[in-house]
Protein backbone atom coordinates (compact mmCIF):
# COMPACT_ATOMS: atom_id res chain seq x y z
CA UNK A 1 0.00 0.00 0.00
CA UNK A 2 0.88 3.28 -0.63
CA UNK A 3 1.15 5.05 2.82
CA UNK A 4 1.91 8.88 3.07
CA UNK A 5 5.14 8.54 3.66
CA UNK A 6 6.19 5.36 1.39
CA UNK A 7 8.45 4.79 -1.29
CA UNK A 8 5.99 5.01 -4.37
CA UNK A 9 4.30 8.58 -2.90
CA UNK A 10 7.64 10.20 -3.52
CA UNK A 11 7.63 8.56 -6.97
CA UNK A 12 4.98 9.95 -7.82
CA UNK A 13 5.69 13.13 -6.68
CA UNK A 14 8.94 13.29 -8.69
CA UNK A 15 7.40 12.49 -11.32
CA UNK A 16 4.35 14.78 -11.14
CA UNK A 17 6.85 17.91 -10.78
CA UNK A 18 8.92 16.70 -14.11
CA UNK A 19 11.97 15.74 -12.65
CA UNK A 20 11.68 12.52 -14.10
CA UNK A 21 10.76 13.56 -17.43
CA UNK A 22 12.13 17.52 -17.69
CA UNK A 23 10.81 20.10 -19.65
CA UNK A 24 12.17 21.70 -23.20
CA UNK A 25 11.32 24.93 -22.07
CA UNK A 26 9.61 27.23 -19.12
CA UNK A 27 6.18 27.63 -19.86
CA UNK A 28 5.64 23.75 -19.87
CA UNK A 29 7.17 23.66 -16.58
CA UNK A 30 5.19 26.68 -15.28
CA UNK A 31 2.09 24.97 -17.11
CA UNK A 32 2.47 21.76 -15.50
CA UNK A 33 2.72 22.88 -12.26
CA UNK A 34 0.08 25.26 -12.44
CA UNK A 35 1.79 27.81 -10.54
CA UNK A 36 5.13 27.85 -8.69
CA UNK A 37 5.97 30.60 -5.94
CA UNK A 38 7.89 33.75 -6.92
CA UNK A 39 8.61 35.73 -4.13
CA UNK A 40 12.59 35.26 -4.61
CA UNK A 41 12.67 36.15 -8.32
CA UNK A 42 15.82 34.26 -8.91
CA UNK A 43 14.85 31.43 -6.40
CA UNK A 44 11.95 31.41 -8.70
CA UNK A 45 13.92 30.77 -12.00
CA UNK A 46 15.96 28.19 -10.95
CA UNK A 47 13.11 26.43 -9.71
CA UNK A 48 11.84 26.20 -13.18
CA UNK A 49 15.34 25.84 -14.25
CA UNK A 50 15.94 22.63 -12.46
CA UNK A 51 12.97 21.38 -13.96
CA UNK A 52 14.35 22.09 -17.81
CA UNK A 53 16.50 19.85 -19.49
CA UNK A 54 18.86 22.36 -20.69
CA UNK A 55 18.38 25.06 -18.30
CA UNK A 56 19.20 28.60 -18.75
CA UNK A 57 18.44 31.86 -16.92
CA UNK A 58 17.83 33.61 -21.13
CA UNK A 59 15.18 30.73 -21.36
CA UNK A 60 13.30 31.44 -18.36
CA UNK A 61 12.98 35.45 -19.07
CA UNK A 62 12.30 34.67 -22.75
CA UNK A 63 9.35 32.67 -21.30
CA UNK A 64 8.25 35.96 -19.30
CA UNK A 65 9.17 37.65 -22.03
CA UNK A 66 6.33 35.86 -24.52
CA UNK A 67 3.73 36.49 -21.92
CA UNK A 68 2.82 33.34 -22.27
CA UNK A 69 3.48 33.60 -18.13
CA UNK A 70 3.03 35.54 -16.15
CA UNK A 71 4.09 36.89 -11.70
CA UNK A 72 1.64 38.59 -10.07
CA UNK A 73 -0.32 37.97 -6.57
CA UNK A 74 -2.57 35.67 -7.31
CA UNK A 75 -2.77 33.14 -4.69
CA UNK A 76 -2.68 33.64 -0.75
CA UNK A 77 -1.42 37.09 -1.25
CA UNK A 78 2.29 36.03 -2.44
CA UNK A 79 3.41 36.21 -5.76
CA UNK A 80 3.83 33.42 -8.21
CA UNK A 81 4.31 32.95 -11.85
CA UNK A 82 1.08 30.87 -13.13
CA UNK A 83 0.26 30.69 -16.99
CA UNK A 84 -1.01 34.31 -18.29
CA UNK A 85 -4.63 32.93 -19.15
CA UNK A 86 -5.30 31.55 -15.76
CA UNK A 87 -4.37 35.01 -13.45
CA UNK A 88 -7.91 36.92 -14.13
CA UNK A 89 -9.51 33.91 -13.74
CA UNK A 90 -8.20 33.73 -10.33
CA UNK A 91 -8.18 36.83 -9.18
CA UNK A 92 -11.91 36.99 -9.78
CA UNK A 93 -11.99 34.45 -7.18
CA UNK A 94 -8.97 35.02 -4.99
CA UNK A 95 -8.90 39.04 -4.88
CA UNK A 96 -11.59 39.87 -2.87
CA UNK A 97 -10.69 37.45 -0.45
CA UNK A 98 -7.61 38.57 -0.10
CA UNK A 99 -8.02 42.24 0.42
CA UNK A 100 -10.70 41.54 3.03
CA UNK A 101 -8.04 39.98 5.00
CA UNK A 102 -6.13 42.98 4.31
CA UNK A 103 -8.17 46.11 5.50
CA UNK A 104 -6.92 46.56 8.86
CA UNK A 105 -3.53 46.73 7.28
CA UNK A 106 -4.43 49.54 4.52
CA UNK A 107 -5.98 51.35 7.30
CA UNK A 108 -2.81 51.03 9.60
CA UNK A 109 -0.77 51.91 6.61
CA UNK A 110 -3.36 54.82 6.03
CA UNK A 111 -4.59 53.82 2.27
CA UNK A 112 -7.67 54.22 1.68
CA UNK A 113 -10.25 54.92 -1.90
CA UNK A 114 -8.98 58.22 -2.24
CA UNK A 115 -4.97 56.60 -2.35
CA UNK A 116 -6.23 53.86 -4.29
CA UNK A 117 -7.93 56.06 -6.69
CA UNK A 118 -4.83 58.85 -6.89
CA UNK A 119 -2.49 55.22 -7.71
CA UNK A 120 -4.65 53.71 -10.22
CA UNK A 121 -5.25 57.24 -12.51
CA UNK A 122 -1.90 57.69 -12.09
CA UNK A 123 -0.79 54.45 -13.52
CA UNK A 124 -3.64 53.50 -16.00
CA UNK A 125 -1.98 57.32 -17.02
CA UNK A 126 1.90 56.84 -17.20
CA UNK A 127 2.00 53.18 -18.74
CA UNK A 128 -0.67 53.63 -21.26
CA UNK A 129 0.76 52.10 -24.45
CA UNK A 130 2.80 49.75 -23.17
CA UNK A 131 5.50 51.73 -21.02
CA UNK A 132 6.37 49.58 -17.90
CA UNK A 133 7.98 50.49 -14.49
CA UNK A 134 10.26 49.78 -11.48
CA UNK A 135 9.12 49.42 -8.18
CA UNK A 136 10.97 52.46 -7.48
CA UNK A 137 9.67 54.16 -10.63
CA UNK A 138 6.52 53.53 -9.50
CA UNK A 139 6.92 55.04 -6.26
CA UNK A 140 8.44 58.17 -8.14
CA UNK A 141 5.34 58.70 -10.24
CA UNK A 142 3.17 58.37 -7.07
CA UNK A 143 5.20 60.80 -5.44
CA UNK A 144 4.64 63.31 -8.28
CA UNK A 145 0.93 62.74 -8.27
CA UNK A 146 0.93 63.81 -4.52
CA UNK A 147 0.74 60.38 -2.58
CA UNK A 148 3.87 59.33 -1.09
CA UNK A 149 4.52 55.82 -0.33
CA UNK A 150 7.06 55.66 2.63
CA UNK A 151 7.73 52.12 4.07
CA UNK A 152 5.30 49.35 2.95
CA UNK A 153 3.13 51.44 1.63
CA UNK A 154 4.67 51.52 -1.63
CA UNK A 155 4.43 47.58 -2.08
CA UNK A 156 0.99 47.06 -0.95
CA UNK A 157 -0.25 49.92 -3.59
CA UNK A 158 1.22 47.97 -6.34
CA UNK A 159 -0.41 44.38 -4.60
CA UNK A 160 -3.33 46.31 -4.51
CA UNK A 161 -3.46 47.31 -7.93
CA UNK A 162 -2.31 43.49 -8.76
CA UNK A 163 -5.19 42.09 -7.01
CA UNK A 164 -7.67 44.19 -8.67
CA UNK A 165 -6.36 43.16 -12.26
CA UNK A 166 -4.86 46.40 -12.77
CA UNK A 167 -0.49 45.89 -12.59
CA UNK A 168 1.08 43.02 -13.25
CA UNK A 169 4.94 41.75 -13.39
CA UNK A 170 6.18 42.81 -16.65
CA UNK A 171 9.47 41.99 -18.03
CA UNK A 172 12.25 41.31 -16.00
CA UNK A 173 15.73 42.72 -16.29
CA UNK A 174 18.34 40.43 -14.34
CA UNK A 175 16.69 40.18 -10.53
CA UNK A 176 14.52 43.61 -11.22
CA UNK A 177 10.79 43.37 -12.11
CA UNK A 178 9.31 45.95 -14.24
CA UNK A 179 5.27 46.35 -13.65
CA UNK A 180 2.74 46.97 -16.57
CA UNK A 181 -0.97 47.28 -16.90
CA UNK A 182 -2.30 44.09 -16.94
CA UNK A 183 -4.85 44.61 -19.84
CA UNK A 184 -2.00 45.43 -22.25
CA UNK A 185 0.97 43.56 -21.02
CA UNK A 186 -1.60 39.86 -21.39
CA UNK A 187 -4.85 40.54 -22.98
CA UNK A 188 -6.84 38.05 -21.91
CA UNK A 189 -6.62 34.94 -24.22
CA UNK A 190 -9.81 33.53 -25.56
CA UNK A 191 -9.35 30.20 -24.21
CA UNK A 192 -9.27 32.03 -20.46
CA UNK A 193 -11.73 29.97 -18.25
CA UNK A 194 -14.44 32.54 -16.95
CA UNK A 195 -16.90 30.61 -14.90
CA UNK A 196 -16.40 29.89 -11.52
CA UNK A 197 -16.69 26.00 -11.22
CA UNK A 198 -14.81 25.95 -14.82
CA UNK A 199 -12.01 28.08 -13.18
CA UNK A 200 -11.74 25.84 -9.60
CA UNK A 201 -11.76 22.51 -11.66
CA UNK A 202 -8.83 23.74 -14.15
CA UNK A 203 -6.80 24.95 -11.30
CA UNK A 204 -7.69 21.72 -9.07
CA UNK A 205 -6.76 19.54 -12.19
CA UNK A 206 -3.49 21.40 -12.25
CA UNK A 207 -2.54 21.12 -8.97
CA UNK A 208 -2.59 18.03 -8.68
CA UNK A 209 -1.42 16.97 -12.16
CA UNK A 210 1.64 18.57 -10.94
CA UNK A 211 2.06 18.22 -7.57
CA UNK A 212 0.25 15.05 -6.81
CA UNK A 213 -0.12 12.85 -4.95
CA UNK A 214 -2.16 15.28 -2.85
CA UNK A 215 -5.22 16.41 -1.22
CA UNK A 216 -7.76 18.56 -1.14
CA UNK A 217 -6.83 20.13 1.97
CA UNK A 218 -3.50 20.65 0.29
CA UNK A 219 -4.96 22.55 -2.58
CA UNK A 220 -7.17 24.81 0.01
CA UNK A 221 -3.86 25.83 1.59
CA UNK A 222 -2.22 26.43 -1.48
CA UNK A 223 -4.68 28.62 -3.52
CA UNK A 224 -5.81 30.13 0.01
CA UNK A 225 -9.85 28.82 -0.69
CA UNK A 226 -11.50 27.88 1.69
CA UNK A 227 -12.33 24.29 2.20
CA UNK A 228 -15.85 24.25 0.35
CA UNK A 229 -14.26 26.09 -2.44
CA UNK A 230 -11.64 23.37 -2.68
CA UNK A 231 -14.46 20.37 -2.36
CA UNK A 232 -16.30 22.17 -5.85
CA UNK A 233 -12.81 22.14 -7.61
CA UNK A 234 -12.11 18.87 -6.51
CA UNK A 235 -15.58 17.71 -7.77
CA UNK A 236 -15.58 19.92 -10.99
CA UNK A 237 -12.04 18.72 -11.80
CA UNK A 238 -14.22 15.61 -12.67
CA UNK A 239 -12.03 13.01 -15.09
CA UNK A 240 -8.52 15.44 -15.20
CA UNK A 241 -7.94 13.67 -11.76
CA UNK A 242 -7.87 9.93 -10.05
CA UNK A 243 -7.04 8.44 -6.26
CA UNK A 244 -3.91 7.69 -5.92
CA UNK A 245 -3.91 3.99 -5.24
CA UNK A 246 -3.72 3.05 -1.87
CA UNK A 247 -3.00 6.74 -0.81
CA UNK A 248 -6.21 7.59 0.89
CA UNK A 249 -7.36 10.72 0.21
CA UNK A 250 -4.61 11.66 -2.44
CA UNK A 251 -4.68 12.07 -6.05
CA UNK A 252 -3.01 11.97 -8.77
CA UNK A 253 -3.20 13.46 -12.80
CA UNK A 254 -5.45 11.59 -14.90
CA UNK A 255 -3.45 9.06 -17.01
CA UNK A 256 -0.10 9.68 -14.62
CA UNK A 257 2.57 6.96 -14.78
CA UNK A 258 1.93 4.44 -12.30
CA UNK A 259 5.12 4.85 -10.00
CA UNK A 260 3.85 2.28 -7.38
CA UNK A 261 6.08 -0.31 -8.38
CA UNK A 262 8.94 2.22 -8.18
CA UNK A 263 11.35 3.72 -6.09
CA UNK A 264 12.14 7.55 -5.83
CA UNK A 265 16.03 8.10 -6.86
CA UNK A 266 18.27 10.88 -7.70
CA UNK A 267 19.63 14.08 -5.83
CA UNK A 268 18.45 17.19 -6.49
CA UNK A 269 19.56 20.73 -5.64
CA UNK A 270 16.19 22.28 -5.71
CA UNK A 271 15.72 26.54 -4.67
CA UNK A 272 14.45 28.11 -2.16
CA UNK A 273 10.62 28.13 -1.92
CA UNK A 274 10.67 25.30 -4.07
CA UNK A 275 7.19 23.39 -4.70
CA UNK A 276 8.08 20.13 -3.98
CA UNK A 277 7.97 21.25 -0.09
CA UNK A 278 6.44 24.50 0.07
CA UNK A 279 3.41 23.48 -1.97
CA UNK A 280 1.32 21.16 0.87
CA UNK A 281 -0.33 21.31 3.98
CA UNK A 282 1.22 18.23 4.97
CA UNK A 283 4.94 17.94 3.80
CA UNK A 284 5.50 14.87 6.12
CA UNK A 285 5.64 12.93 3.11
CA UNK A 286 9.29 14.61 1.97
CA UNK A 287 10.38 15.77 4.84
CA UNK A 288 10.32 14.81 8.56
CA UNK A 289 8.33 16.59 10.37
CA UNK A 290 11.27 17.13 13.09
CA UNK A 291 13.25 19.19 10.62
CA UNK A 292 10.60 21.19 9.16
CA UNK A 293 12.01 24.09 10.62
CA UNK A 294 15.18 23.56 9.53
CA UNK A 295 13.89 24.42 6.01
CA UNK A 296 12.22 27.73 7.22
CA UNK A 297 14.42 28.93 10.35
CA UNK A 298 12.07 30.33 12.88
CA UNK A 299 9.66 30.29 11.22
CA UNK A 300 10.41 33.21 8.95
CA UNK A 301 8.94 32.54 5.76
CA UNK A 302 11.80 32.23 4.12
CA UNK A 303 12.12 28.76 2.37
CA UNK A 304 15.71 27.49 2.43
CA UNK A 305 17.39 26.03 -0.74
CA UNK A 306 16.44 21.96 -1.14
CA UNK A 307 18.60 18.90 -0.94
CA UNK A 308 16.13 16.19 -2.00
CA UNK A 309 17.95 12.53 -2.07
CA UNK A 310 15.54 9.95 -3.35
CA UNK A 311 12.67 11.96 -3.22
CA UNK A 312 12.93 12.94 0.39
CA UNK A 313 14.45 16.44 1.84
CA UNK A 314 17.57 15.93 3.79
CA UNK A 315 19.08 19.23 4.05
CA UNK A 316 19.49 22.42 2.74
CA UNK A 317 22.01 24.15 0.70
CA UNK A 318 23.26 27.90 -0.09
CA UNK A 319 26.48 29.28 -1.88
CA UNK A 320 29.68 30.18 0.36
CA UNK A 321 33.28 31.17 0.04
CA UNK A 322 34.08 34.60 -1.74
CA UNK A 323 32.88 36.11 -4.97
CA UNK A 324 36.26 34.77 -6.67
CA UNK A 325 35.92 31.35 -5.06
CA UNK A 326 32.21 30.40 -4.61
CA UNK A 327 31.86 27.25 -2.95
CA UNK A 328 27.95 25.36 -1.67
CA UNK A 329 27.78 24.42 1.30
CA UNK A 330 25.51 21.35 2.41
CA UNK A 331 23.99 21.28 4.98
CA UNK A 332 22.51 18.03 5.99
CA UNK A 333 19.71 17.44 9.05
CA UNK A 334 21.52 14.28 9.97
CA UNK A 335 24.98 12.73 9.66
CA UNK A 336 25.17 11.37 6.15
CA UNK A 337 26.69 8.08 4.80
CA UNK A 338 30.18 9.05 3.21
CA UNK A 339 29.86 9.73 -0.43
CA UNK A 340 26.28 11.13 0.03
CA UNK A 341 27.36 14.58 -0.47
CA UNK A 342 29.27 13.43 -4.33
CA UNK A 343 25.70 12.46 -5.40
CA UNK A 344 24.97 16.68 -5.19
CA UNK A 345 28.28 17.00 -7.22
CA UNK A 346 25.93 17.27 -10.65
CA UNK A 347 22.86 19.01 -9.15
CA UNK A 348 25.01 21.44 -7.76
CA UNK A 349 27.02 22.11 -11.06
CA UNK A 350 23.87 22.35 -13.26
CA UNK A 351 22.69 25.21 -10.75
CA UNK A 352 26.01 27.02 -11.02
CA UNK A 353 25.96 27.00 -14.89
CA UNK A 354 22.33 28.28 -14.56
CA UNK A 355 23.63 30.92 -12.67
CA UNK A 356 26.84 31.73 -13.94
CA UNK A 357 28.94 30.93 -11.28
CA UNK A 358 32.33 28.48 -11.59
CA UNK A 359 32.27 26.28 -8.16
CA UNK A 360 35.68 25.75 -6.50
CA UNK A 361 34.10 23.19 -4.06
CA UNK A 362 31.51 21.50 -1.64
CA UNK A 363 32.03 21.71 1.42
CA UNK A 364 29.60 20.20 3.99
CA UNK A 365 28.21 20.15 7.74
CA UNK A 366 25.11 19.30 9.79
CA UNK A 367 22.67 21.31 10.62
CA UNK A 368 22.23 22.01 14.79
CA UNK A 369 18.65 23.31 15.74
Amino acid sequence: MATASSPALRAARLAAHGFRDRADDAVTVVERLGAMQAQDLAASKWAIGSRMSHPTVQAVDAAIESRRIVRSWPMRGTLHLLPTRMLRPLLSITGPRVLAQAKLRHRQLELGPAEYRTARTTVERELAGGSTATREQLGAMWAAAGLETPGQRLYHLIWWLAQDAVLCGGPVDGRVQHFALLDEWAPAPADSPTERDDVLGELFAAYIGGHGPATVADFAWWTGLTLADARTAHSTAGDRIEPFPGGGDRFIGAGATDEAATRPHGALALAGFDEYFLGYADRSAVCEPEFADLVVPGRNGVFQPLLVLDGRVVGTWARAGTAARPRAELRWFRSMPSGASARFDRPLRAWARFAGVALTGIDERVHRA
